[in-house]
């Protein structure tokens, strides 16, 4: 009951939340402070498009790809130019390692305009090679993040990764020999795929145990409207009922050798308390470039236009390419901020007390009375901490707020005249 409540509750407010204003943006203000911010950084394109994922995203296409990136290095430039500086890069798609020496020179780039000191990438497994790693290591990338999904060799050719991937027995390996060349090793998982069993999720998790991963991300299954449609004529209905017991399993099975990182990242114990997680824990604010991107800062939510070409062309002309801003109200901000501190498994209500002028909780009090009814806080000087309850109601609330996203991202693209080719 509690769960449903939960779901139905941050669906409607995310679902405003994420109203943003159409028409002409507004143009990004300057920035005049140095608070840190992260540079997250959008490649699109893929090899092949997974059926399940609602990330903006197309078939590489290596011309447009490159001209594609010399754009990006023009955007930054505009955001050196208002004043903004960037303590990290996260570098997300898509899939960015598709073009390495672009997406090298733009990192190297980054790392000339701003005071970068961490630098986090995603790839797919068939770009472990020792080359790309060698180029990702001598690049600065801290974090690399390998979109795994699952080992189980059935699954993966359901979603379309097999042929291109490999297969479980092959991931695993490959993830084995770059241990240790990085600060983070992650592996991306995502449970509660149509079809997907006990069985299978415990043999996923017999597998990171064996290879002894040293972070793991094990997203619940977050999809668009529109992408559950795809998933229901590929793979079947997307159950939500079976998420809770799913996330118990992982639980159960990660808590001895592991610990929380945010509600749903696990980093290994005794692996080094400097690990890198995932923008939104580790940075309040965060500036979207790339096409289709998504950023936060100043209390300014914003997205560039999810049509690439005109994405480039923009830039070519010296302005930013924004298609839809939506100004957070003063009540807004402390929703986001109690949605993202908690997320990483606790709150420092004085530092929010003090961030929001006495306005925190008088602002949250009928949440923070749910949740504390709920059993989701413990409070230990000067922290509220998730519990194991109140970790799973984090991944409900997370899991709405990204599927908001996603539907956000399902109408730019249409307003774009994109089509999905899953």
């Amino acid at each position: 009951m509690i769960d449903r409540i939960i779901t139905s509750a941050a669906r409607k407010q995310f679902d405003r939340a994420l109203k943003f204003e159409q028409g002409i943006p507004p143009e990004l203000p300057s920035c005049d402070d140095d608070r840190p911010r992260l540079l997250y950084l959008h490649i699109p394109f893929c090899e092949e498009l997974c059926p399940y994922c609602s990330f903006h995203r197309v078939i590489f296409d290596e011309g447009l790809a490159r001209q594609y990136h010399a754009a990006v290095r023009l955007e930054m430039a505009l955001y050196r130019q208002k004043g903004y500086r960037f303590s990290g890069i996260y570098a997300g798609g898509g899939t960015p390692t598709v073009l390495m020496e672009e997406l090298v020179e733009t990192l190297r780039l980054a790392r000339a305009l701003f005071p970068i000191n961490s630098v986090s990438v995603e790839t797919n497994p068939d770009h472990l090679t020792d080359e790309n790693v060698e180029m990702l290591r001598q690049a600065g990338v801290n974090r690399l993040s390998v979109g795994v999904q699952t080992f189980d060799d059935g699954l993966l050719q359901q979603i379309a990764r097999y042929d291109k991937y490999g297969s479980g027995e092959e991931i695993a390996a490959r993830l084995t020999q770059v241990s240790g060349k990085f600060d983070t090793l992650n592996a991306d998982m995502i449970f509660n795929f149509p079809g997907q069993s006990a069985a299978m999720l415990e043999a996923d998790l017999d597998i990171l145990q064996k290879i002894k991963m040293q972070q793991v991300t094990f997203y619940p299954l977050m999809v668009s409207h529109l992408t559950q449609k795809l998933m229901r004529e590929k793979m079947g209905e997307v159950n939500f009922s079976r998420e809770k017991a799913f996330f118990k399993q992982i639980l159960r099975r990660l808590e001895g050798d592991y610990e929380a990182s945010s509600a749903w990242c696990f980093s290994r114990k005794k692996a080094g308390a400097s690990m890198i997680d995932e923008y939104v824990v580790d940075f309040d604010e965060y500036a979207g470039l790339g096409s289709g991107a998504i950023g936060y800062v100043n209390g300014v939510c914003y997205a560039n236009t999810f049509d690439i070409r005109q994405y480039i062309s923009e830039l070519e002309y010296g302005r930013l390419p924004l298609q839809a801003t939506r100004t957070f109200s003063p009540a807004d901000r402390i929703r986001y901020d109690f949605l993202m501190k908690l997320f990483s498994t606790r709150l420092n209500v004085g530092q929010l007390e003090e961030k929001y002028e006495g306005r925190f909780l008088k602002t949250l009090w009928k949440e923070m009375a749910a949740f504390t009814l709920a059993g989701s806080f413990r409070y230990f000087t000067p922290n509220l901490h998730l519990t194991p309850w109140g970790r799973y109601y984090w991944v409900i609330m997370m899991r709405e707020f990204f599927i908001a996203v996603n539907n956000f991202r399902d109408h730019c693209r249409r307003q774009a005249g994109l089509v999905r080719l899953t």
